[in-house]
């Protein structure tokens, strides 16, 4: 199996992973929303990476700092000293990647590169903590995905691209699929990380998640907030749910007996 290969996904049972720090629960991607998430008992941490026009890394969603600050302006555009100045939601710093990878040195981060100039700042702060078996690489770009993956210097976990997701869901769905599935193989992805259905048209499918597992990948569903929804998806096999709804998504998998508690839950 591709994903025994890597330590990151190295847990037992379906992996619980607090999107943004769970957005639903308080202000996302703030050193709080990790606090809270990791003290419910969260291993799994999902992020975004964009770095300053000097190069710093921060642990952020939006290319702009408009929607939950209290400041303007695009994140690549300006220097560090004028977005350390920025408060989401007018009260919590926005934490540098470094500072979240080295405060919860148990946890596993999830990190999606939002811009190519975060790559080379993200494989530096990765080498620096010697992070690189508790990171996955994700990218709605496959070139980004690809220069990322190329920049770590070492193997690191990571998903698939939305060309390697199309080709998966192609091949759930076509009878003639061995040559995909080949292909798929021999990438050495070991997870999909996948929306419930993309413009109107099913993705996360049991044909799909059993075509991920014939090739020895992991299938992650984002971004699932709804309890019965979260059941459904257990119950066609899926491999992780990541959720704004921390307290949901672990009550959810606790009354199935699946709930795996990180050492520093309350």
């Amino acid at each position: 199996m591709l994903s025994r290969r890597f330590p990151f996904l190295d847990h037992p049972g379906p992996l619980a992973f607090a999107h943004r720090g769970g957005a639903l629960e308080g202000q996302e991607n703030t050193a709080a929303a990790f606090e809270r998430a990791v003290a419910l008992g969260y291993t799994y941490l999902e992020t975004d990476a964009h770095a300053t026009s000097d190069g710093v890394l921060l642990a952020f969603h939006d290319h702009t700092l408009d929607r939950v600050t209290d400041r303007r302006g695009r994140i690549a555009d300006l220097p560090y000293s004028a977005v350390r100045r920025a408060r989401i939601g007018g009260t919590d710093e926005i934490p540098l990647m470094e500072d979240l990878l080295g405060s919860f040195p148990e946890a596993r981060f999830n990190i999606d590169v939002k811009e190519s100039g975060a790559i080379a700042p993200l494989a530096e702060v990765v080498r620096r903590t010697a992070a690189h078996d508790r990171v996955c690489l994700t990218s709605f770009s496959d070139e980004r995905l690809e220069r990322a993956r190329a920049a770590m210097g070492r193997e690191v976990c990571s998903s698939l691209g939305p060309r390697g997701v199309a080709a998966l869901r192609t091949a759930a769905s076509t009878s003639g699929y061995g040559r995909l599935l080949t292909r798929l193989a021999r990438s050495g992805v070991p997870c999909a990380q996948v929306p419930v259905g993309f413009r109107g048209l099913p993705v996360t499918t049991r044909a799909l998640v059993h075509t991920a597992h014939a090739v020895g990948m992991q299938v992650h569903v984002w971004t699932i907030n709804d309890p019965l929804r979260m059941e459904r998806l257990l119950d066609l096999g899926v491999d992780g749910i990541m959720t704004d709804n921390i307290s949901g998504l672990r009550d959810v998998l606790d009354r199935r007996g699946l709930w795996h508690p990180g050492s520093l839950a309350a």
